[in-house]
């Protein structure tokens, strides 16, 4: 190995020397703009891809959401039920997936959201990356991402998996949902550090940061002026986005109350603001070490 090779030096080809799933280079999705949602487990990103989703067909968007995670429970807000995952219905066809239907995969939630949920392969017997590679896949096969404008990636939380890194193959932009503490800005440095390798091989760049069940943000601000990234919206720790994970509905269908209105107009600001265009960032994340130091407190 060259001892001197430097960040600027080329990148090997994707896959190598990783424990991550090698991707088909010639996968392309098309002219949609496509936004993939990292962060911590637990943080938020189904309740924030989904009301974002819901966000950009209110903005009359064609809009396919993608969920990544085994627990496909993603689209469960916009489609009212646990939708049958694609790896569900690729075993049910013993994988001739040339026997499968549009409808058997891709379902019709709130406002006309098109909603996939790929799932994931049986505890140690598979990788994610090829579930969410399969399902891109057989959307381009029956011409389904020909017509949208939106494709949200919702993607796992664990940072070395296969299906957390298939979807940058693909995004134009990752956003990643934070939490105002220590473990969800740890994870937030360890995701960027991820998204930043991967764009060296893919277009992918991150787009921002969303601030999500904090009161405050300062730890976040300044974590992210020490490493070049930007805030592009804050969902304080709101009853009511609780209460609407657990009616199975969006922000847009409870009963109207003033914190509904805020959460409804953040989710519809930062939709506008990506179709628009938000500036990509180019982050220096810090090493592990670094972070518990500068997060930490005396």
């Amino acid at each position: 190995m060259n001892s001197t090779c430097n960040n600027d030096c080329p990148a090997p080809p994707d896959g190598e020397g990783s424990v991550q799933v090698s991707m088909d280079p010639n996968l392309h999705i098309g002219k949609a703009k496509v936004f993939a949602i990292y962060g911590k487990g637990g943080i938020g990103k189904s309740t924030t891809s989904s009301n974002l989703s819901a966000a950009f067909s209110r903005l009359g968007k064609r809009v396919i959401q993608i969920g990544c995670d085994p627990k496909h429970d993603s689209t469960f807000t916009l489609t009212k039920s646990m939708v049958p995952t694609v790896i569900d219905v690729l075993e049910s066809v013993n994988f001739h997936e040339e026997e499968l239907r549009p409808e058997d995969f891709v379902f019709e939630g709130y406002n006309g959201v098109m909603c996939v949920e790929a799932g994931g392969p049986p505890a140690g017997t598979g990788c994610g990356g090829y579930v969410v590679g399969q399902t891109v896949k057989l959307l381009k096969q029956h011409h389904l991402l020909e017509d949208a404008d939106v494709v949200v990636f919702d993607v796992l939380g664990d940072v070395v998996c296969g299906g957390f890194a298939a979807p940058l193959q693909h995004a134009h932009q990752a956003l990643i949902v934070t939490a105002n503490d220590f473990d969800s800005i740890f994870a937030l440095n360890r995701i960027a550090a991820a998204i930043e390798a991967k764009a060296k091989n893919y277009q992918v760049r991150i787009g921002g940061v969303i601030a999500n069940r904090s009161e405050n943000t300062d730890e976040i601000d300044r974590f992210n002026n020490a490493v070049g990234l930007n805030r592009l919206a804050h969902f304080p720790l709101l009853d009511v986005i609780r209460r609407s994970r657990l009616k199975k509905s969006t922000v847009f269908e409870m009963d109207d109350e003033p914190e509904l209105r805020t959460a409804q107009a953040e989710y519809m600001r930062l939709a506008q603001s990506l179709l628009d265009g938000v500036q990509s960032q180019r982050a220096t994340p810090m090493k592990d070490r670094d972070i518990f130091d500068f997060l930490g407190f005396d």
